[in-house]
């Protein structure tokens, strides 16, 4: 991805990009029940490599079958790119974990970027003490083959109720988990860092007593000019 988009999504909450993409009539684009294991990690972004589960069928899922090289869970780990945020379609399910502390911390070496589940990780308390931003449902000791059986790579997926393709841009902060379309990113990263400066000064000035008719969203005049003021002071 763009390195400079990347640089600006660092700096931007999914709230925020929630509105931005809300103005170009996205409404559903942020992942449903999934949170932060380490939410005092910068935010996570990157490209989407996704994985897709299925209903795991007893006589297929033995334990046996991680024996086998080109097993998808396996070489997913190991082919997820370098800066791109693993992302899993567990189909809501969180019985079973979706991965454990030793993928995780495979591709946290590897230089991935995140994870995110709609389902639940085992190994939970290791997890969340490594530096690679994951997110998940709940936590969940069973083995993934309990209920889940990898069929599918990079392929568009489901994952809690959002559509997420591959390539789309992955945010994450402490609050969520939101999907960029990757054709918009670049110019939803540029508004969303204008709506955050905004912001910053509207909460700045809320906490002097200020109200907020005429403030935000600015219809006053005096709210324009001294947002303008207040970039200039900040350097913003």
């Amino acid at each position: 991805m763009n390195p400079d988009t990347r640089a600006k999504l660092m700096t931007v909450s999914t709230a925020t990009l929630c509105t931005a993409l809300f103005k170009r009539g996205l409404r559903n684009q942020f992942i449903q029940d999934v949170r932060p294991l380490n939410p005092g990690l910068p935010n996570m972004v990157g490209p989407a490599y996704t994985m897709r589960y299925i209903p795991a069928r007893e006589d297929l899922n033995p334990i046996g079958v991680f024996l086998d090289p080109k097993h998808p869970q396996r070489v997913g780990v190991e082919e997820c790119p370098e800066g791109a945020v693993m992302v899993i379609d567990s189909r809501k399910d969180a019985r079973a974990a979706s991965a454990g502390g030793i993928l995780v911390a495979r591709l946290m070496q590897r230089g991935v970027a995140g994870i995110v589940t709609d389902g639940g990780f085992r190994d939970s308390p290791d997890i969340a003490r490594y530096t690679m931003p994951a997110y998940h449902t709940r936590p969940s000791a069973p083995t993934n083959l309990t209920l889940h059986q990898a069929l599918d790579l990079n392929v568009p997926i489901g994952c809690g109720d959002v559509a997420v393709w591959p390539g789309d841009i992955v945010v994450g902060d402490a609050e969520g988990v939101i999907v960029v379309p990757a054709h918009l990113a670049d110019e939803v990263a540029a508004e969303a860092v204008e709506m955050t400066a905004f912001e910053d000064f509207v909460q700045e000035e809320v906490m002097k007593g200020r109200p907020i008719i005429g403030l935000y969203p600015p219809t006053l005049e005096q709210s324009r000019i001294d947002f303008a003021a207040w970039r200039v002071a900040k350097g913003r």
